[in-house]
């Protein structure tokens, strides 16, 4: 298992940037690599992504030095176990609004004695054959990978101080659209109710001792978010090709 940059750099109080995208090929990943932003997350959970096309685009992020990270649709513990077990370094989970369901997500991730994922001569570990030890690989990768809960719901929010005591828990992802949504506000986030609530999100984690991030869609937005404290900056692909196939097509108007 390789060392997790994306989490050296919060650790190091500086913010990372990345992409998320559905799409299955490994291309994309490389793409994103190379533009030099800091990780992509693999969207398995509007994305028709499979735990078997997985692998190649972890090799692809890797081949790039970017951070694979994913959104997997469940808190299934077999199911993230594939994707864990292929190399991605971090799970994003929605739909995750109760401390059973944060605990369940750390106990996925990580091995004991901090969870209890299965360990077996797969990817992740270099098939065995690395130079680490079983024990070293072990505490290694516990010590690695990151655990992320995304916030998108009110009942999420109520028990967010709760959340935040959970021991394994790196830090929080929120969506403000499915957010602004569970609030009755479903033509966005931009109402300033939904602003109020963000803003008491983003205190609470980081009152906590924990790293927020969630999406911006330009650079502007992104330095806002920063100055109010986030350590993790996210756009999709979908949202960059647009934002620049617009200004490209200014020309034709």
């Amino acid at each position: 298992m390789k060392e997790n940059q994306l989490k050296k750099r919060i650790n190091e109080g500086k913010v990372g940037f990345g992409l998320i995208s559905p799409t299955v090929d490994p291309t994309i990943c490389e793409y994103v690599g190379l533009t030099g932003m800091d990780f992509y997350m693999i969207d398995a959970e509007h994305g028709a992504i499979t735990a078997s096309d997985v692998t190649n685009m972890v090799r692809a992020c890797e081949l790039r030095n970017t951070t694979p990270l994913a959104r997997i649709r469940s808190v299934d513990p077999k199911l993230i176990l594939q994707y864990m077990d292929a190399g991605v370094m971090g799970v994003m989970m929605p739909t995750i609004d109760t401390i059973d369901d944060v605990k369940a997500l750390v106990q996925a991730i990580k091995y004991p004695p901090v969870g209890k994922r299965g360990l077996g001569p797969v990817r992740a570990a270099d098939y065995m054959q690395g130079a680490m030890t079983q024990e070293e690989y072990v505490h290694f990768a516990n010590s690695q990978t990151l655990v992320m809960p995304q916030i998108e719901s009110m009942e999420c929010v109520r028990n967010l101080p709760d959340l935040c005591k959970i021991d394994g828990v790196d830090g929080f992802i929120i969506g403000p659209r499915d957010l602004a949504m569970s609030m009755g506000f479903y033509d966005g986030p931009g109402h300033p109710e939904v602003k109020e609530v963000l803003d008491q999100i983003f205190k609470t984690i980081l009152d906590a001792g924990k790293w927020y991030g969630t999406v911006a869609g330009n650079a502007d937005q992104a330095t806002a978010l920063i100055e109010k404290g986030a350590s993790f900056v996210m756009n999709s692909v979908q949202g960059m090709i647009k934002t620049s196939a617009s200004a490209f097509l200014k020309a034709r108007d």
